[in-house]
């Protein structure tokens, strides 16, 4: 992964470099340095986007998990994913990309979005997986056993 990330972002830089090459001048100003600042945003812009061609995949699933965490929290305590993300001031596709741990949102959506979810819980108690709600949540996805009636019973059901 990482082999394909360097490669794109070498790939910029070869293309930054041959369009600096240009030398003309429009309307007094140097084309140069105008296509030079292009190049660069366009970089930071490819980077962004790019951002899991530069992660292990040790790192990517670290990211999925605090993602995972972050939406079962949200279900765990009948937050709908549209009304979290208005109270933390996202769009619901961000609220999305959060729950899904995709590496490219920031750490400023995240915690906003985890004190829209729960407010006052820190990044740490997230991760320790101890909340209440949490932890009631999991009880109740929980498979029991079912346990043989005794013959007292069945015969008081009349089985």
């Amino acid at each position: 992964m990482r082999a394909l990330g360097m490669i794109t972002i070498v790939s910029i830089k070869v293309a930054v470099e041959k369009i600096v090459s240009l030398t003309l001048i429009v309307n007094g100003h140097n084309m140069e340095t105008i296509i030079f600042i292009i190049a660069v945003k366009a970089f930071f812009v490819a980077m962004k986007k790019e951002e899991t061609l530069l992660l292990s995949e040790s790192e990517l699933a670290q990211t999925r998990l605090l993602g995972k965490r972050l939406s079962r929290l949200r279900l765990a305590r009948r937050v709908r994913q549209e009304d979290a993300a208005v109270r933390a001031g996202l769009s619901r596709p961000t609220a999305r990309k959060i729950e899904h741990g995709d590496p490219g949102r920031t750490l400023g959506q995240v915690l906003r979005y985890l004190g829209a979810v729960a407010p006052g819980m820190t990044l740490q108690q997230l991760l320790e997986g101890k909340d209440p709600s949490l932890l009631a949540l999991e009880a109740s996805e929980k498979r029991q056993r079912v346990r043989e009636l005794s013959a007292a019973e069945r015969d008081k059901l009349d089985f």
